[in-house]
C-alpha cells in the first residue's frame, strides 16, 4: 500500500494516512474484506509513532471504511454504496465549495460558472 506523507502538509499525519486509504477504498483499488496491513507495519513503514497509525486506523473505522476484528486485523468493510456515495458527495462540495468562492471573488457570474462546469462535466474541454 502506498501512502505519502508530507511534513509540509497542513494536514496532520493521521489524517494524510486515512485520507489516502479512504481513497484507495473509494477507487476499489483496496477491496471488501481485504486484510490491512497491522498498525506497527504501517507505522514503521511511514516512519512515524504507533499512536499516530492508531489514531489512523480508528478514524477510519469511525467512519465505517474499515472493521477491526481483536486478534485477527483490520479489514475493509463490506461496501456499503450508499456511505461511499455521501463520501463523494461530501467532496465534491467541498470542491464546489471553493470553486463558487473563488468565482465570487473574481466576479464571475453563476452563469459562467454553471456554463464552465456543464462544459467540464460533459468532457468538452
Amino acid at each position: 500500500m502506498d501512502i505519502i506523507i508530507s511534513n509540509a502538509s497542513e494536514k496532520p499525519i493521521y489524517e494524510q494516512i486515512s485520507s489516502q486509504i479512504k481513497a484507495l477504498i473509494m477507487n476499489g483499488t483496496l477491496k471488501e474484506g481485504e486484510m490491512l496491513p497491522s498498525i506497527r507495519v504501517i507505522a514503521k513503514e511511514l516512519k512515524v509513532s504507533v499512536i499516530t497509525t492508531k489514531r489512523a486506523y480508528a478514524d477510519l473505522e469511525k467512519d465505517g471504511f474499515i472493521e477491526v476484528v481483536q486478534g485477527r486485523g483490520s479489514f475493509v468493510s463490506s461496501r456499503n454504496l450508499d456511505f461511499i456515495r455521501e463520501e463523494q458527495l461530501k467532496q465534491a462540495e467541498n470542491h464546489l465549495t471553493q470553486a463558487a468562492t473563488i468565482a465570487q471573488s473574481s466576479n464571475i457570474s453563476l452563469e459562467e460558472l454553471i456554463e464552465m462546469l456543464t462544459i467540464i462535466y460533459e468532457g468538452d474541454l
